[in-house]
C-alpha cells in the first residue's frame, strides 16, 4: 500500500454491486479515485466512497489517453514500472481478494500485490458511446502493451 501510483485519466468506469460497469464514464477529479498526481496507494482505499465499498477497494478501468497511462513506484527501492498501451482503458486492481498459498509456501493475503491490465472498457459491448473491442471477420488486430522498468 506504500507504493506510488500515478494514473492520469480524468475519468474512471464504476461498477454496480454485481461488479458490472454501469455506463457512467465519472470524472476522478475530487474523489479517492483521483490518480493523476502521484499518491501511496493505500492513501484514500478505505475511504467512505460507494465504489471503493463495491469493490473492496481499488478494481476499476481508467481512460487512457496519454503515454505513460500508468507510473507505479516503490519510494524505499526506487524501482518504477510505466505502463504504455494503445488500448483505450487500464484496470487497477489493488489485490483486494487476495488470500492464498503462493510458490514456496508463501501466503499472500489482501492487498500483498497489484495489477494493472490494459484493455477496453470492461462491458463496452453494452455501451456502444465506448470504444468498441470487436475485430469483424477477415480483419487483424493487433495491440500493444509495453512495461517499462527502471531503477
Amino acid at each position: 500500500m506504500n507504493q506510488v501510483l500515478t494514473i492520469p485519466g480524468r475519468f474512471f468506469t464504476p461498477d454496480d454491486a454485481e461488479n458490472i460497469p454501469t455506463g457512467e464514464l465519472r470524472p476522478v477529479a475530487g474523489t479517492p479515485m483521483d490518480f493523476r498526481s502521484p499518491k501511496p496507494i493505500g492513501q484514500d482505499i478505505e475511504a467512505d466512497y460507494e465504489p471503493l465499498h463495491l469493490q473492496g477497494g481499488y478494481d476499476h478501468n481508467w481512460e487512457v489517453f496519454c503515454d505513460p497511462c500508468a507510473v507505479l513506484s516503490d519510494p524505499v527501492s526506487g524501482r518504477t514500472m510505466a505502463v504504455s498501451t494503445d488500448c483505450p482503458g487500464i484496470q487497477f486492481y489493488a489485490g483486494n481478494f487476495l488470500n492464498e498459498m503462493g510458490k514456496g509456501g508463501v501466503y499472500y493475503g489482501k492487498r500483498s500485490g497489484v495489477a494493472l491490465e490494459t484493455q477496453f472498457y470492461p462491458d463496452a459491448l453494452h455501451h456502444p458511446e465506448w470504444p468498441q473491442p470487436v475485430t469483424k471477420a477477415g480483419e487483424t488486430y493487433h495491440s500493444e502493451t509495453v512495461y517499462r522498468f527502471t531503477w
